[in-house]
């Protein structure tokens, strides 16, 4: 089993919360869709919520939920 791992930016380290209340929880090296990216485990912290979704690195920063706040689909992380 892979452990979770931040990224190299601010934004994807382990602990970042974005401006809409997503944890970024790491990384385990999956292929994310954009070019170059890997798949983060995000966290929503609504507390009605608690989804758990992947996220290309470029998007952490702006993330929302997939399930409460009507984003995108998340990837496999």
């Amino acid at each position: 089993m892979k452990l979770f791992r931040g990224g190299s930016t601010p934004t994807t380290q382990i602990g970042f919360v974005n401006r809409n209340s997503q944890l970024c929880t790491g990384n385990r090296g999956v292929a994310g869709t954009d070019h170059a990216q890997v798949a983060y485990r995000m966290l929503c912290l609504s507390v009605s919520c608690g989804t758990l979704y992947g996220s290309n690195g470029t998007d952490v920063f702006q993330r929302k939920c997939p399930s409460c706040q009507g984003g995108a689909a998340g990837l496999e992380y």
